[in-house]
C-alpha cells in the first residue's frame, strides 16, 4: 500500500488502542482520597463529574441533585436489588445529568471516507463487505448533547476506592446536528426522547454494565424516517469468575427500530461480544461480531436513490476494556 494512504489505517489503529484508556475524573488518587475523607465525615455529595472514554463511545457527564436527597449509595448490592432501587424512583426526577458524548471510531469512518476516498475504496473486500465500514458500523450520529431527569444511584464504597460506578433511570433527551449514513455525514437536526435504565459498576474482580431503552427519534431531514425504538445491552467482564459460564466475559446489544407512523421494521442492530481478561494488567481485549439490517424505507428521496433493496452490513468491532 503506498505510504500516502497509510494515515487512515494508522488513525483507526490509534483510536482502537488508545481511546479506551480511562481518564475518569474519579480515577486520580487525590480525588479518591478526598472522596473517602468526605464520606468518612458524613458529608454527602450533591453533584459529581465523570469522564468515560472508549473507542466507540466517550462522554463527560455532570450529575446534579435536584432535591435535598443526595445520590444514594448502593455499594455492592445484587443486580436485582439495583434494578429495584432504580425503577422505584424513575418517575420522580430527583437528579439531572448533563452529558456531551462523541463516537470516535464512527466519526473517524466518516472522516476517512471523505478525505481518503481511495483508501476507503480499497478497504472493500467484496461487494457487501468493507472493513472500514464493518469496524465503524452501528452508530447513526457522530456526537450528541443529552439532558437526563430521573433517579441516580452510586456504587462507590468509601472503604474501597477501587469500587466505583453509577446507575440511573428516567427520561433522556438528546440532540445533534449530524447523521451518519454509509460513513457519510449528513446535516440533520435530530431529537431523541427515551426512557432509559443504565448502569456501570466496576471493581477489581469484575465490570458490569447494562442499558435498556425505549424511545422516539425525530429527524428534521425530510428524507430520513422518524422511528420508535427498543434497545437492550449487557456487558460483563470477570477477572476472577466464580464459576465457568458462557455469560462470563461476554456481552450483547440489540436494537429494533420501527417506522413511527406504520410500525414497520426499519432497522435491526445486533452483536455479541467475547472478552479475554488479562488480570495482571486489568485489561481485556474484546471482539464483537454482528450485523446491521436496514429497510429500503429508512431513507427516501435523494438519500434513498441507490437503495432499492434492504441492506445488510456485517459488524466486526475490536476493542480493549479496562
Amino acid at each position: 500500500m503506498p505510504r500516502r494512504y497509510s494515515y487512515p489505517a494508522l488513525l483507526l489503529l490509534l483510536l482502537v488502542l488508545f481511546l479506551p484508556f480511562p481518564v475518569s475524573a474519579e480515577h486520580s488518587d487525590e480525588q479518591q482520597t478526598d472522596r473517602a475523607a468526605t464520606n468518612e465525615k458524613g458529608r454527602e455529595r450533591w453533584f459529581d463529574l465523570e469522564i468515560e472514554t472508549d473507542a466507540y463511545y466517550s462522554n463527560v457527564a455532570l450529575f446534579l441533585a435536584l432535591t435535598s436527597k443526595p445520590i444514594p449509595q448502593l455499594g455492592e448490592k445484587k443486580e436485582a436489588e439495583i434494578y429495584q432501587a432504580l425503577l422505584s424512583g424513575s418517575l420522580i426526577p430527583r437528579f439531572m445529568v448533563l452529558e456531551a458524548s462523541v463516537n470516535p471510531l464512527p466519526y473517524a469512518g466518516a472522516y476517512i471516507r471523505k478525505n481518503h476516498t481511495r483508501f476507503y475504496d480499497n478497504a472493500e473486500v467484496s461487494g457487501s463487505f468493507n472493513w472500514v465500514k464493518a469496524v465503524t458500523a452501528g452508530f447513526q450520529e457522530p456526537y450528541a448533547v443529552s439532558l437526563f431527569f430521573g433517579n441516580v444511584v452510586d456504587f462507590d464504597i468509601p472503604e474501597k476506592p477501587d469500587v466505583k460506578g453509577k446507575g440511573y433511570s428516567g427520561l433522556l433527551m438528546s440532540v445533534g446536528d449530524r447523521h451518519i449514513k454509509d460513513n457519510v455525514l449528513i446535516r440533520d437536526n435530530w431529537r431523541e426522547f427515551e426512557w432509559k435504565v443504565k448502569g456501570d459498576r466496576k471493581s477489581p474482580e469484575r465490570k458490569l454494565s447494562w442499558s435498556f431503552r425505549l424511545g422516539l427519534k425525530l429527524h428534521e431531514h425530510p428524507e430520513i424516517t422518524d422511528i420508535l425504538f427498543l434497545s437492550m445491552r449487557r456487558s460483563r467482564l470477570d477477572y476472577k469468575p466464580s464459576r465457568s459460564s458462557f455469560l462470563d466475559n461476554s456481552g450483547f446489544e440489540y436494537t429494533f427500530d420501527m417506522d413511527r407512523r406504520t410500525f414497520s421494521a426499519i432497522r435491526h442492530y445486533f452483536f455479541i461480544e467475547k472478552k479475554w481478561p488479562l488480570e495482571s494488567r486489568k485489561m481485556a481485549p474484546a471482539l464483537a461480531v454482528g450485523f446491521v439490517w436496514e429497510s429500503a424505507k429508512k431513507y427516501t428521496g435523494s438519500l434513498g436513490t441507490n437503495r432499492q433493496n434492504d441492506e445488510f452490513q456485517f459488524i466486526l468491532r475490536p476493542n480493549i476494556e479496562f
